[in-house]
């Protein structure tokens, strides 16, 4: 196991809250842009999550990475629409992205099975 994803979530939730609390203004209109971005118009949200998985991949951004794994399996994302993701994340990032693509893999398989378990 290269990361506890799940963990991860935990402890960037708490550091998200205190910068929360000294950026309220700031934190209130990250959370608005969110909100408006993940509504499902045109895409729905687990393909919009899918999206951000890639690009949390491309820009080697780890919690990104925990968080829209996370949010993927949470809004029904199979196995096959990660990999197949992972594959564009991949085409579009190179190399660097394969060892992005391989944590975000484990990332999903971990909050799957936390999942089911």
């Amino acid at each position: 196991m290269v990361q506890d994803w799940p963990q991860m979530t935990v402890d960037m939730s708490a550091a998200v809250r205190t910068l929360r609390g000294g950026a309220p203004d700031v934190m209130k209109g990250f959370s608005a842009i969110a909100k408006a971005a993940l509504e499902a118009k045109a895409l729905d949200t687990k393909t919009k999550e899918l999206i951000a998985l890639a690009i949390g991949v491309a820009a080697r951004c780890d919690a990104c990475v925990a968080f829209h794994a996370q949010a993927a399996v949470q809004n029904g994302a199979t196995r096959e629409e990660v990999m197949e993701t992972l594959g564009m994340a991949i085409y579009m990032g190179a190399g660097p992205s394969v060892m992005y693509a391989a944590m975000a893999a484990e990332a999903f398989d971990q909050f799957a099975e936390q999942k089911v378990g």
